[in-house]
């Protein structure tokens, strides 16, 4: 009305109804804000043998000391299965011992491994031997789907040892399966350093080397391409690439 303006009657159901709607949105966004401030929830990860049983256990304790209300499910399989069952969305996230084929998952370096040649103590295989001789002692394997077989079988191939040349004398599904084997002298067996540490320290296996072959490998984070990862999900990716970084 001329220079002034009044409210209708309408306004004056609309207004106050209108404040409550922005003063209720503020209050969300500050809510979602604050949700996203707090790291909580269940953490299901899947790993294969070695990440699992030797290294994602301690990585736990570490992340939850900085959130203590996350809890942790680790599911422990071969690598294939596990990159399987992120590419059917049963999983978000998995740590493996080999890259293998599959173009929708993302895999991201995260640690250094060495496969190594282990006996037991009274075996008679010399300390050190040329690849070739392996073909003369019984030789105990991982599992098909394994990161560890992928990847004794890419690293002897350079060497023109095919693994049907080998005097196969068991195949495992463990890396604790392995040990206990070459322990009881059913053969020897390349196996991650992080799972025979203690047993080299201790005297409980013998490390043969293998002259020429280098059997260092990498460690994986897999995860689905374009898929956004919930809140807790994504901090603990962050942590595990902090952890990579050091």
């Amino acid at each position: 009305m001329g220079r002034s303006i009044i409210p209708t009657k309408e306004a004056n159901i609309l207004y106050p109804k209108a404040v409550a709607i922005l003063e209720d949105l503020q209050k969300l966004e500050d809510e979602v804000a604050m949700a996203g401030k707090t790291v909580t929830g269940e953490l299901v990860i899947g790993a294969s043998t070695i990440p699992g049983a030797y290294l994602l256990p301690s990585i736990a304790s570490k992340f939850k000391q900085q959130y203590p209300r996350i809890s942790f499910e680790v599911q422990i399989d071969d690598s294939a299965k596990i990159v399987t069952a992120i590419q059917e969305n049963n999983l978000l996230l998995g740590i493996v011992g080999a890259k293998l084929p599959a173009r929708q998952i993302n895999y991201i370096p995260f640690a250094d491994d060495e496969l190594v040649l282990v006996a037991a103590p009274d075996n008679p295989i010399p300390d050190t031997i040329k690849p070739n001789d392996l073909l003369k002692h019984p030789f105990i394997l991982r599992e098909n789907g394994s990161g560890t077989l992928k990847n004794t079988e890419v690293l002897l191939s350079e060497k023109n040892i095919g693994l049907d040349r080998m005097n196969i004398a068991a195949t495992l599904g463990s890396s604790t399966a392995v040990k206990e084997a070459v322990k009881y002298d059913l053969g020897v067996s390349f196996i991650s350093m992080h799972a025979v540490k203690e047993e080299l320290k201790y005297g409980s296996l013998r490390k043969i080397e293998v002259k020429g072959v280098s059997m260092e490998r990498n460690l994986y984070i897999a995860i689905a391409k374009k898929r956004s990862l919930p809140h807790h999900y994504q901090v603990f990716l962050d942590f595990l690439k902090n952890l990579a970084e050091i």
